[in-house]
This record gives structure tokens, sequence and C-alpha cells, in this order.
């Protein structure tokens, strides 16, 4: 989604994932000061990931925050289907970063967190919406609703 939002508006897009880790799924010191930069430009894109070392500092230089608020099924099988086809195909992802099928286990597979903080990222968000009511959101709750407001943006 960040991908294709960042195409049809012309925006800079930043992954965090590709920022937040380096070689052997280690974090990168320099993640945070490189959030830290990107963000402070007028205009950008990016996912809301790793509060843990970011605290608010995504919601307080946005404008407009895209909550994907899909149904836990679809969530599943799209992060199911995701990295099964990484494991298969040993894809390099970021810093020499592959997923493995002997990773699945782990505690923090995304497979496994996806299911285990799905309540409590939807809970997080209503709260952090609340706490900004400054911010423009815009709330997708289906792929078709996602596939209209993306065709409505225009190219």
């Amino acid at each position: 989604m960040a991908g294709a939002l960042a195409d049809r508006l012309a925006l800079p897009r930043r992954e965090l994932d590709a920022l937040h880790h380096g070689p052997g799924w280690v974090k990168r010191p320099e993640f945070e000061a490189e959030v830290e930069q990107f963000t402070a430009g007028p205009c950008w894109v990016t996912e809301d990931q790793y509060r843990r070392w970011l605290g608010d500092l995504l919601w307080t230089r946005a404008d407009t925050v895209v909550w994907l608020d899909l149904p836990k099924r679809t969530v599943m099988t799209r992060v199911v289907w995701r990295s099964f086809t990484r494991a298969v195909t040993g894809r390099e992802l970021w810093n020499g970063n592959r997923e493995s099928f002997r990773n699945w286990p782990d505690h923090d597979h995304p497979i496994r967190w996806a299911w285990a903080r799905y309540e409590d990222r939807r809970i997080r968000t209503e709260e952090l919406i609340a706490r900004f009511p400054e911010l423009t959101v815009v709330h997708l709750t289906s792929a078709g609703d996602v596939r209209r407001w993306l065709r409505g943006l225009g190219s």
C-alpha cells in the first residue's frame, strides 16, 4: 500500500524494515537518525512500525494516516502467503536477510506476530487517532475499499 500510494502521488517513500534490519536481522544503529531525517522533509510515505524505537515521531510529523483496518482473515492470508513465497524463493529482503521456513516457529516471525498483535494494533491505532485529532485519517476496512480509494487518487 505504501508503495502504491507513493507511486500514485509521486512522493518519496522509505520502507522502515529496510532501514531497521541490518545483516543477520540486527537493528541498524542508524535507524532512528535516518527516520528522523526523512520525516523532517515536507512529503513522505512510510508504514507505521517500530513504535518501540520511534515513539510518536511518525504521528507528530504526518498530516494524513491511511489506516488499513482489514479483517484478520485477510491480514493473515496475506502474511502467510508473503512469508511462504519469500521462504520458497529465498529472495533477499534487506541487507542480505532472507526468510526461511526454519524461522516460522520464532515468536517474532511475521506470521506469529500478526496473529498475536492483531487486536492490540487496532486498539493502539484507535488510541493514536484520538490523540492526534488534527490528522486526516483515511480508514479502509476491505481490499475493495483500498482499490476504490487508490483509483480515486488518479494517476
